[in-house]
């Protein structure tokens, strides 16, 4: 497997992934591919929506409470009649609809900057 271009500092830089907390999930039904809905609290810098393709591993059930790292600054994108507001980040499996979420080891509080 290849790596992507090379990129500077500055360009990792501009990305802003915080922690957060899952806080509710719905299935997505209007999605192209198994996904669901994420309500995410960032702490400060509020609640946030996510649509994830992260059925093969996770129930809804076990998904509330869980914490993540998200991509915060993307613009907001729509997904069928959804509007996704983070990119909740994960590690694709040998099947790219196999993936596992990234979280912080130990517990932190919600809205803190990866760096």
């Amino acid at each position: 497997m290849s790596t992507k271009r090379e990129i500077s500092w500055a360009d990792f830089e501009k990305l802003d992934i915080r922690s957060g907390t899952i806080i509710s999930v719905n299935d997505f039904e209007k999605a192209r591919n198994p996904s669901y809905q994420l309500e995410i609290d960032f702490g400060d810098l509020g609640i946030r929506k996510s649509a994830a393709q992260i059925t093969s591993f996770y129930n809804k059930e076990d998904l509330v409470g869980r914490q993540i790292l998200a991509v915060v600054n993307f613009p907001k994108k729509q997904i069928a009649n959804f509007f996704s507001e983070c990119l909740v980040l994960g590690v694709y499996g040998e099947d790219s609809k196999d993936v596992t979420l990234l979280s912080p080891s130990l517990p932190v509080k919600n809205g803190l900057q990866v760096g």
